[in-house]
């Protein structure tokens, strides 16, 4: 008698822990470890957003709040856009599943059938291609190129690559911008490149612009995909409150979607997760204040100084190199001679009590230019980064 076949679909019994989760599993809440690893500050989330969702807590705030999220919320959020990018974006379009990361799998959800595809732009957080495995799809790279000869070194992201990656079932293309963990910004005119081509082969975007407000130029959002179409067009955008207002752990982010789809998201809300919890919400609307855009001001300039205690350390190296990110709170570091780069995140940990992101994490296995680089979040107190750098920088000197 044959065995009986299970009937867990292959692709979830195929599924691994990203390298990330791997190397933070050996030493997550080690007193001893200077922990660079995780995309988040080590800041707590600021004294006003605790204290508006207690007063939420207090008031009995703790019933379902709907599954779009409470609509003080929404409005709020469209304000937000209203003010960083001069752009309407009705509140109707917005809504709140949970967190970023479920946002990004409703928009796929709505995209994503079983054989179709999504063309990625990476080095990339790996969630988003676990994702469009979990849901069905077939990933798809386009790696950014990294241009040394230019002054500075940059990314740069090849068009005619993009495009060729994409067929008759590529259902959506993915850009992270500012970018987890290359700290590339698109460009307006590599924006208009991509939605121009997507619209005349239609093909969704989905872009993630959780860093949209850590950005390092003169100006208070990242390039947004927001700014250059409309309601109707199949555009997908994840927001979160995670990073820009120290709030990993509340767990609450947006999706903006096309206004055709108002009625179905309430809907997919109520499958997925029926909306984030009811006081955590006023936690955010507090952070949409102005006392909240002055603390994602202290965030930025928090990032800033940490930009520059980085090019201090690599102006001091010899075999560590970075292209000099535009947004976003990471170094992606280059490490001259490295072939493994989770062997080597995996030794920091035990050896020099530092934890670091690998950059394999990043990106498919055939790619080994980012197996020779790690991750580091640099959105810390000063003095701590200055002391995992310099440890880092002593295990890179015994290779």
């Amino acid at each position: 008698m044959s065995p009986i076949k299970s009937p867990i679909r292959q692709a979830i019994l195929d599924l691994e822990p990203n390298g990330i989760s791997l190397v933070v599993s050996l030493g997550l809440g080690d007193k001893d470890l200077t922990p660079l690893w995780l995309g988040e500050t080590d800041l707590v989330t600021p004294a006003f957003i605790r204290e508006a969702a207690k007063k939420a807590l207090d008031e009995g705030r703790t019933f379902y709040s709907g599954a779009r999220g409470i609509r003080p919320l929404r409005a709020a959020l469209s304000d937000y856009y209203a003010r960083l990018l001069d752009v309407s974006v009705d509140a109707r379009r917005i809504s709140l599943p949970g967190a970023s990361t479920l946002a990004m799998v409703t928009a796929l959800q709505c995209l994503v059938e079983t054989g179709d595809n999504v063309v990625i732009v990476s080095p990339v957080w790996p969630s988003i291609f676990q994702a469009v495995t979990q849901v069905g799809g077939e990933n798809r790279f386009v790696r950014l190129d990294e241009d040394w000869q230019a002054s500075p070194p940059r990314w740069r992201l090849d068009m005619q690559k993009l495009f060729d990656a994409c067929d008759a079932r590529t259902k959506a293309i993915f850009l992270c911008s500012p970018g987890n963990p290359s700290g590339w910004v698109a460009t307006r005119e590599e924006q208009q490149a991509v939605l121009d081509f997507a619209r005349a082969r239609g093909i969704a975007i989905i872009g993630d612009e959780v860093y949209g407000a850590l950005v390092f130029a003169e100006r208070a959002h990242a390039p947004s995909f927001l700014e250059i179409t409309t309601e109707e067009d199949d555009l997908f955008v994840v927001g979160g409150f995670s990073k820009a207002w120290a709030m990993t752990g509340w767990r609450i982010g947006w999706l903006v979607h096309p206004s055709k789809l108002d009625r179905q998201m309430n809907v997919m809300c109520i499958a997925n997760n029926t909306g984030p919890a009811a006081f955590a919400q006023y936690g955010a609307l507090a952070a949409l204040s102005p006392e909240g855009d002055r603390f994602r001001a202290e965030m930025l300039e928090r990032c800033h100084v940490g930009r520059e205690v980085v090019q201090d350390f690599l102006d001091a190296q010899n075999r560590i190199r970075w292209i000099r990110p535009e947004g976003a709170f990471y170094g992606f570091l280059h490490i001259d001679g490295l072939t493994d780069s989770l062997g080597f995140a995996k030794r920091l940990v035990h050896e020099a009590r530092v934890g670091v992101a690998p950059g394999s994490a990043f990106a498919p296995p055939e790619d080994t230019a980012s197996d020779s680089c790690i991750r580091i979040c640099f959105g810390q107190d000063p003095q701590r980064l200055r002391e995992g750098l310099d440890r880092l920088g002593k295990a890179v000197a015994g290779l």
